[in-house]
């Protein structure tokens, strides 16, 4: 394994700009909160006190007598400790007491500057290596999803395909493609970018983040000779008008990850996942790949459907994940935090707290795929994430045996530097052999 901090100068790295709203840097505010443990690494043992260091800053100077109010306790979890100070020269040192077993601590300040709050966190490590999943794998998982990609290999792909004439360019065409997947008659939508230059080229499959949005494809790739297909989950096409999925989204598909989530066979995920392999399926039907070099990459909620594919398909190569959601979701059943999205915190536990539904949660949550993954993977989050916890993630990426890259940005939080994606793109670009 091998790990990387935020200090890690990757001047040498091409950088590729990834803008989405997922992965973008937050906006900057006119008052800074920052917080950030004492020791360098964000590292502690168990049993060891940890202490956060503050600053409210304006224009890069200490705020002076600001007032501030601080909770510190388990990640996700109620706060062990609260209170309210003023900083009489803009500083502080907290006093953030311990872990004594393996997860994150972490510290919550809000600061009040001329009647408007500003919000900062920091969070500490105890042995986040020693994280154990809390899910348990079923005895038929295997069994489950070889009888499901069986079921659907079995379906006619029928594949659509609509030449998008103002997104190609002089190097490559780019295509919205629809296949049928899950069903008879049910499709998945995505946009296909291929070389124009005659040859055979790998490929990157893109999984996308949650919500329901249009997808303009990955053209950038597609231009330095990878056929690229990013696809949607939802069954519909991915290349209206952004009005029609914000419709969508408070309507049909409002809270469609908790869709069925009693029952295994028929919950939502089921034909998300299924689709993922149905795209690689048609990427190996182009004439145009080389019919060997593939890599799955995405973030968040495909994050996770990056790992559960190179789980589910011995054809991929190579993954890349950041901050991968669907983790060790049954966390909050044991009082400590569990992933996105969250089914048994306390808002949606009297909902969700079945045994149908818990058990149902194991076919779908990424520690049982990552526990059969194979190919290396490059791996990438913050301490400070609250979409998609850290104490979620090390339970599906301690169980990883496969070679594995861990890019570590302690302060993130659902969001990456261009220093990420940069490394990301050479990890998947070295597998493919670019």
């Amino acid at each position: 394994m091998k790990k990387f901090s935020k200090q890690i100068v990757a001047s040498s790295i091409f950088i590729i700009v990834f803008v989405s709203s997922l992965l973008a840097q937050p906006a900057q505010t006119l008052i800074d909160v920052n917080i950030a443990p004492e020791k360098s690494d964000w590292v502690y043992k168990p049993n060891e006190k940890a202490k956060f260091n503050l600053s409210v800053t304006k224009n890069n100077i200490p705020v002076q007598n600001v007032s501030v109010w601080y909770e510190v306790g388990p990640e996700m979890m109620p706060p062990l400790k609260k209170e309210n100070i003023v900083l009489k020269n803009g500083t502080a040192t907290i006093d953030g007491g311990t872990l004594k077993e393996a997860g994150f601590l972490r510290c919550r300040v809000v600061a009040t500057y001329e009647g408007k709050e500003y919000a900062g966190l920091a969070t500490a490590a105890f042995n986040a290596e020693g994280i154990r999943p809390t899910t348990d794998e079923p005895k038929d998982f295997i069994g489950f999803w070889d009888e499901a990609k069986a079921a659907n290999a079995k379906i006619p792909m029928d594949a659509k395909v609509r030449l998008l004439p103002e997104r190609c360019t002089e190097k490559i065409n780019v295509y919205e493609v629809n296949i049928q997947n899950y069903k008879p008659g049910t499709r998945l939508f995505g946009v296909l970018c291929v070389p124009k230059a005659a040859g055979k080229y790998p490929a990157i499959l893109r999984v996308p983040g949650a919500g329901v949005r249009p997808y303009n494809g990955d053209t950038g790739n597609a231009e330095k000779g990878v056929i690229t297909f990013e696809i949607g989950i939802h069954g519909i096409p991915v290349t209206m008008d952004a009005s029609v999925y914000d419709n969508i989204r408070t309507a049909s598909l409002d809270g469609y990850q908790n869709y069925n989530l009693d029952d295994k066979d028929r919950y939502y995920y089921k034909r998300v996942y299924l689709g993922c392999v149905r795209a690689v399926d048609y990427i190996f039907s182009l004439p145009e790949f080389d019919g060997n070099n593939i890599v799955v990459l995405g973030g968040s909620q495909g994050g996770a459907l990056s790992i559960v594919t190179a789980a589910l398909d011995n054809r991929i190569k190579g993954l890349v994940a950041f901050y991968p959601a669907l983790s060790d979701v049954t966390g909050y059943l044991h009082n400590r935090a569990g992933g996105w999205p969250h089914f048994f915190n306390a808002a949606n536990l009297s909902f969700n707290n079945s045994p149908q539904k818990i058990e149902t949660s194991k076919y779908y949550d990424v520690v049982n795929f990552a526990r059969h993954l194979k190919v290396p993977g490059f791996y990438s989050w913050g301490y400070n994430d609250v979409t998609c916890p850290p104490t979620s993630m090390y339970a599906a990426y301690n169980v990883i045996t496969a070679p594995k890259t861990l890019f570590l940005v302690e302060e993130t939080g659902h969001w990456t530097y261009p220093e990420q994606w940069g490394m990301a793109y050479e990890f998947a670009l070295n597998i493919l052999g670019k």
